[in-house]
């Protein structure tokens, strides 16, 4: 829907607004869900979550209009990808899920890291809570230099590169607030840039099924990475080896950015 009202416009502003949703309920739950677990108990999390979801589900069913051009140029829906748009789409599909998945590994095993280097369990996670504050405002910020400037694809590597760097210097003494900051700042900035790319994958009258298939690729991309993360904790017994493996996530998504940007200009 955002897609819809926004393509041919400031569309990775528009993607980064709404992906960095995400971020801000995750940096509210690591700070109301563990008070209200501790407080009441471990269902009321789930209880609060599921609040949330109905309240926003009756928002969308009052608030949300088509846009104008829709309204004027109806066009039928369709589920006919062609070969070009399922390709675009699961390479797509791909650079989101590296992307994610290496923010969950870090969210996940980031405070052990802290945690071993001497820090207290409930402080290691504020601080690693930092980058899902701050990327809120710096995922908007990213895509409006990126909707201005034309320059995508560099804003995207540079940021993704500086994020990278801040994962692998994680365990150095001190260093822990203004790494977190680095990664919030500029390595989840680019979400929307990323986003912005399913508006180039397909044809306006096939987003809904092409989303639909997006989110599948996605979901099923990023599913293995915790559990593997996890594995790798278990039998090395040192929480920064998920973090390199978070690293590696980012790099792959830089690669598979660039995928999309060669077969995009190959597959005509």
């Amino acid at each position: 829907m955002v897609v819809d009202w926004f393509a041919g416009r400031e569309i990775a502003t528009a993607m980064a607004v709404l992906v960095m949703s995400w971020p801000f309920g995750i940096a509210m739950g690591q700070v109301g869900h563990a008070w209200l677990a501790a407080a009441y108990g471990w269902r009321w999390p789930f209880i609060a979550a599921a609040i949330y979801c109905f309240i926003v589900a009756g928002l969308v069913l009052l608030a949300y209009r088509p846009p104008p051009a829709a309204a004027t140029a109806p066009a039928a829906p369709s589920m006919r990808l062609t070969a070009r748009e399922w390709t675009l789409t699961a390479i797509a599909a791909l650079v989101w899920a590296a992307f994610n998945a290496g923010y969950v590994v870090y969210l996940s095993f980031a405070p052990r890291v802290l945690v071993a280097a001497g820090d207290s369990a409930l402080h290691a996670a504020s601080v690693i809570s930092l980058a899902s504050w701050v990327m809120i405002f710096s995922g908007t910020v990213c895509g409006q230099i990126a909707d201005r400037t034309g320059r995508s694809d560099l804003i995207l590597t540079f940021c993704l590169l500086a994020g990278i760097v801040s994962l692998l210097l994680l365990p150095q003494p001190g260093w822990a607030v203004p790494l977190s900051l680095v990664f919030g700042l500029l390595g989840m900035a680019p979400a929307g840039i990323m986003m912005a790319l399913t508006g180039a994958a397909m044809a306006p009258d096939k987003r809904a099924f092409g989303m639909g298939v997006f989110l599948s690729v996605y979901f099923l991309g990023s599913a293995f990475a915790p559990g593997l993360a996890g594995r790798l904790y278990d039998r090395s017994h040192d929480a920064f080896v998920p973090i390199v493996f978070a690293s590696a996530l980012m790099a792959l998504t830089v690669a598979a950015y660039f995928t999309f940007r060669f077969a995009q200009r190959r597959l005509r």
